[in-house]
């Protein structure tokens, strides 16, 4: 059985923050949601957060994860102290059950590292090291003679030949479930920093006779830590990096990645393009061929094949049928689906509306809770008048009809197939089919009207 236990107490006081440090977001997700994402990954049979600061915030942004159990460590009394309160919901049933201790604000340790660092282990347990140039403030693994690990030691307590150690700890450790039960209370806080240091249970295992092996991380972002505003841009702009990297591996072709945001999931079919300053939040899916103009906001999205999205357009919850062409300049909310080859253009905006296939709205115009069928054409400045101050009203437009420029139908209306609405109509009642509807003031001209003059 794999316990998980993941450190999530701290206050982040650098943060500068009301909000919990391990709710900050990396890539749109808070810092302990990628964790839980690597935990879920391992498919792990216990998961417990220890949580202190801000500890109903946290509880209560992971409400829905019903498998994670939180234990409260009030006050923090060092890593030790911080799995001990979580011993008690360990499970325990086999010789061989473990226990991994991850760390809420260390956000993108991989699961495939923790894989190698699990297989490692043997019957003892394993650390995630790593080799640094300056390991000032971290933990030195200290080894024997013979290469051996012997002890773990906090920089604040290391002596001056061991502070020139390169190899450090990461925090990161796996432990057979039982032994690590016995070690969590045999910890003392007699250190410079008085605290509960989980690394002593290193000179515990070794005092037992057990193995203490070691595991090293695919990637150097995979063990930084947040601790300030600083570290988490940092943090956000290598990872943003290396999710370009993936994108540019699997074949698609981005303007500069450096200028790329990834903030969810984003699938990508073959020979996509994507240009400069592109957000991608939530859940997105792109096709063959689709093309994506600069500074475009896609947020839990689908776009068919061979369709384009100009330039500052923003697309949310919206469906894109195949060889659709969307903006510049264009707004789908929630609800917007898009036959194919629909045409979309600059300033239209869009909610809860199906437009159907060849439909046509080039621009400023605003379709809203409609039904628009096939080959449709929306003229410039149409609205549909879909609130009426309480109740939201669908407005039905049939295949082939045209709708003039300037034209407001007042929901609920109906216009028939192949009908046609002159430009300037309020349309109030239900349009027939393959006729002209017109309404609009008659013409007339005031003679000797003069303007007003203003008043001095």
């Amino acid at each position: 059985m794999l316990n998980i236990v993941i450190l999530a107490a701290g206050q982040g006081k650098r943060m500068q923050s009301d909000l919990p440090k391990v709710l900050h977001p990396i890539a749109g997700k808070s810092m302990l949601g990628h964790v839980l994402d690597s935990a879920r990954a391992l498919r792990a049979d216990n998961v417990i957060a220890v949580i202190g600061h801000g500890a109903e915030q946290v509880q209560k942004s992971f409400a829905h994860e019903t498998s994670l159990q939180f234990a409260i460590q009030d006050p923090q009394r060092g890593t030790g102290h911080a799995v001990q309160q979580a011993e008690p919901l360990l499970s325990e049933n086999q010789d061989n059950d473990v226990t991994l201790v991850l760390y809420g604000d260390v956000p993108l340790v991989q699961p495939e590292t923790l894989q190698r660092l699990l297989a490692s282990r043997g019957n003892g347990i394993a650390i995630l090291t790593e080799m640094l140039d300056n390991p000032t403030g971290y933990g030195r693994i200290v080894r024997a003679a013979r290469g051996q690990v012997v002890a773990i030691v906090e920089h604040k307590d290391a002596t001056e030949t061991e502070r020139h150690i390169k190899e450090v700890n990461t925090g990161i450790v796996a432990a057979p479930t039982a032994k690590l039960k016995t070690w969590l209370a045999k910890l003392t806080n007699n250190n410079a920093q008085g605290e509960y240091y989980l690394t002593d249970i290193v000179g515990m295992a070794v005092a037992d006779g057990l193995s203490v092996n070691v595991a090293h991380p695919g990637a150097a972002y995979e063990t930084a830590g947040v601790n300030s505003r600083v570290q988490q841009a940092a943090v956000e702009r290598t990872w943003q990096a290396e999710l370009a990297r993936r994108q540019l591996e699997s074949g698609v072709t981005l303007a500069d990645p450096a200028r790329f945001d990834q903030r969810g999931s984003l699938q990508c079919g073959r020979d996509v393009f994507i240009d400069v300053g592109c957000v991608f939040e939530g859940r997105v899916s792109l096709g063959h061929g689709v093309y994506i103009g600069p500074h475009c906001v896609l947020r839990d999205v689908s776009v068919g094949d061979s369709s384009r999205i100009e330039a500052f357009s923003h697309l949310q919850q919206a469906v894109v049928g195949a060889e659709a062409q969307v903006g510049p300049y264009a707004r789908l909310r929630p609800g917007a689906t898009l036959g194919d080859r629909v045409h979309v253009g600059n300033f239209v905006e869009i909610k809860n509306t199906r437009l159907g296939e060849d439909a046509k709205a080039g621009h400023l115009a605003y379709l809203g809770d409609a039904d628009v069928g096939a080959r449709v054409n929306i003229g410039a400045g149409t609205i549909t008048c879909n609130y009426d101050g309480v109740n939201k009203h669908r407005t039905v437009i049939g295949d082939d009809a045209f709708i003039g420029s300037d034209t407001q139908l007042v929901a609920p209306v109906n216009v028939g197939r192949g009908a046609t609405l002159g430009a300037g109509t309020t349309l109030t009642s239900d349009a027939p089919e393959h006729q002209l509807t017109i309404s609009r003031a008659k013409q007339i001209t005031i003679p000797k009207w003069k303007r007003p003059v203003k008043k001095t």
